[in-house]
C-alpha cells in the first residue's frame, strides 16, 4: 500500500472502555473476500471488524464476508453477502484465521434473524441498499478484543481525499494468495461530484447513498464484501462509514472506477428502527422510530 509521503499507516483506533454506537450497470461486480495491495493491520485495531462465515458441505464454516459490530447483539453487513441456502456465524475478536488465538467469539445467526434492506434488489446491485443487519443469538463480550463500532451522524458526508481505512481479510495483490492476517488499506474518498463524471463511475452507477473510495492511483481496490470503511472524526475517534458493495467489472485498480460503498449515514434511521427490535419495520409498535427508507 502507498502511504501519504512515506508515512507509515496508523494503526488502527485505540480501545477506548465503554466506546459504543452512539452516535443497474453492467460494468459492476460484487467484491469478493479481497484487500488488494493491502498490508498486516496492527492485531485487534479494528477490534469491531466481523468475520461472517457460512456452513459449508463439508461441515465446516468459513469466511464469505466482513462485516461491523454496531450493537453487542447486531452486526451490518451488505445485503449481498446474505445467501438464503447459507447457515451463517459470525466470528468476533479475530485477528488471524490460520491460528486459535483464544479472542475468538463465535455466535450463530437464526435465518429468521437475517434483516436485508426491503429495497435491495439482487439484480441491480448499482441501485443500492446494499446493507443487511444480522441480529447474533447471544449477546458479545466486549473487551480489547472487541468492541462495537460508532455510526457516523445521520447525513454525514466526507469530502473529496478523506483518509479512510478498509479492513478485512484479502489478498496482498491481484490473484495473489489470501492472507490469514487482517489487512488494512488506504481508501481516500472519492467525491460524488468526481465519481459521477462521465469518464469515471458516471450517474447510471452511483447513487448519492454510496461512497466511492480509492482507485487507480491508490493500493487499496477490493475488500471484503460487507466489510467496513473506517474513517477517523475531528476528534480522533473512528467511524464506520461505509459498508463495501461492488468494484469495476474491467478489473481491480481500473482507471477511474474507485471502490463503492454503501453510505452508512444514509440509512441510519433502518438502522436505529431495526435495533429497537425486528418488529419495528413497519409495525407501527411503541418505542419503534419510523424509518425514512431513501429511494433508489
Amino acid at each position: 500500500m502507498v502511504n501519504p509521503a512515506g508515512a507509515p499507516p496508523p494503526p488502527g483506533p485505540r480501545w477506548v472502555p465503554g466506546a459504543g454506537s452512539q452516535g443497474c450497470p453492467w460494468a459492476t461486480v460484487l467484491l469478493d473476500s479481497r484487500v488488494v495491495n493491502g498490508q498486516d493491520a496492527a492485531p485487534y485495531s479494528w477490534p469491531w471488524q466481523v468475520s461472517g462465515q457460512g456452513y459449508e458441505r463439508d461441515g465446516t464454516f468459513r469466511h464469505t464476508c466482513g462485516g461491523t459490530l454496531i450493537a453487542p447483539d447486531w452486526v451490518m453487513t451488505a445485503a449481498h453477502c446474505i445467501s438464503s441456502s447459507l447457515t451463517y456465524e459470525v466470528v468476533l475478536g479475530e485477528y488471524d484465521m490460520g491460528a486459535r488465538e483464544g479472542s475468538e467469539q463465535r455466535i450463530p445467526v437464526a435465518p429468521a434473524d437475517i434483516f436485508v434492506h426491503p429495497k435491495w434488489r439482487s439484480s441491480c446491485v448499482a441501485c443500492g441498499n446494499d446493507i443487511a443487519l444480522l441480529k447474533l443469538q447471544r449477546l458479545a463480550v466486549l473487551n480489547t478484543q472487541v468492541q462495537v463500532g460508532q455510526l457516523p451522524p445521520a447525513g454525514t458526508v466526507l469530502p473529496d481525499g478523506y483518509p479512510c481505512y478498509l479492513s478485512g481479510w484479502g489478498r496482498l495483490a491481484t490473484g495473489g494468495p489470501l492472507p490469514e492476517r487482517l489487512q488494512q488499506a488506504l481508501l481516500p474518498v472519492v467525491s460524488y461530484e468526481r465519481c459521477t463524471q462521465p469518464d469515471w463511475w458516471g450517474t447510471l452507477a452511483i447513487r448519492r447513498t454510496m461512497i466511492c473510495a480509492g482507485g487507480a492511483e491508490k493500493a487499496g481496490c477490493n475488500g471484503d464484501s460487507g466489510g467496513p470503511l473506517n474513517c477517523q472524526a475531528a476528534d480522533g475517534h473512528w467511524e464506520v462509514h461505509g459498508i463495501a458493495s461492488f468494484v469495476s467489472g474491467l478489473g481491480c485498480n481500473a482507471p477511474k472506477k474507485p471502490t463503492v460503498f454503501t453510505r452508512v449515514s444514509a440509512f441510519e434511521d433502518w438502522i436505529a428502527e431495526g435495533a429497537n427490535g425486528p418488529g419495528c419495520w413497519g409495525a407501527g409498535l411503541p418505542g419503534c422510530r419510523s424509518a425514512r427508507v431513501l429511494e433508489c
